[in-house]
């Protein structure tokens, strides 16, 4: 009841650019939370907050080593190749994480890449059924260049599986809306190391349980 009452305040009147939460040296505002609204996208600041609260929550004892990139990354290494990314990974050792998270924007679409270091394999997650298969393939030849660059190690594509899950492996949305909060749940379930069981029908309580958590800036 009481969160009920806070999201409904969240989505309530009040001045566009109020900062309703910041962390991470992230702010989101009263409009960044009223894209979690109804039917509405997901923007930018709602992903990577809701990445870095994943991040966030996996350090604990029992969870999977978890890095997420930010929504800009992909875009900057699409256009400026590895050079104009070079520098994000400062301080972190991609190879030392379990996951590696990748949100990816196509322009009116969300979509997801996980890099599974323990597993060697890239997956593209779509929930229009979309196949990734280049994006995998970039990303790889991401992780080549990172490999050489910071421990002087080739990486090997054979030794590497990159697959782009079918519609019937993974829950699809039905909607033209819901792409970002399908996007941030497998993210969610993928991180737990448990299988994504949630559907369409799940939606609109997410919206509403993604607002309470990056208000409190943490997840239930």
């Amino acid at each position: 009841q009481a969160m009920e009452r806070e999201v409904i305040a969240a989505f309530g009147k009040g001045e566009p650019d109020e900062i309703m939460s910041s962390a991470f040296k992230l702010k989101v505002t009263r409009e960044d939370i009223h894209t979690l609204r109804n039917l509405r996208w997901l923007n930018d600041e709602v992903i990577n907050f809701y990445m870095s609260l994943l991040v966030e929550r996996n350090k604990k004892e029992g969870y999977p080593a978890v890095h997420a990139f930010s929504t800009f990354f992909y875009p900057k290494l699409i256009s400026g190749g590895y050079k104009a990314v070079r520098r994000w990974t400062r301080g972190v050792d991609l190879f030392k994480q379990d996951l590696i998270l990748v949100p990816i924007h196509l322009r009116v679409h969300w979509a997801l890449v996980v890099i599974d270091v323990r597993k060697t394999t890239i997956k593209y997650f779509d929930s229009m059924g979309q196949k990734g298969d280049k994006i995998c393939e970039t990303l790889f030849r991401y992780l080549q260049e990172e490999s050489r660059e910071k421990r002087n190690l080739e990486l090997t594509l054979s030794e590497w599986t990159l697959h782009s899950m079918e519609s019937h492996e993974i829950p699809q949305q039905l909607n033209g809306s819901d792409c970002g909060v399908f996007m941030c749940k497998y993210a969610d379930y993928i991180s737990r190391d448990k299988p994504i069981t949630f559907t369409q029908n799940h939606m609109p309580y997410f919206r509403r349980k993604m607002v309470w958590e990056i208000i409190h800036q943490q997840l239930l």
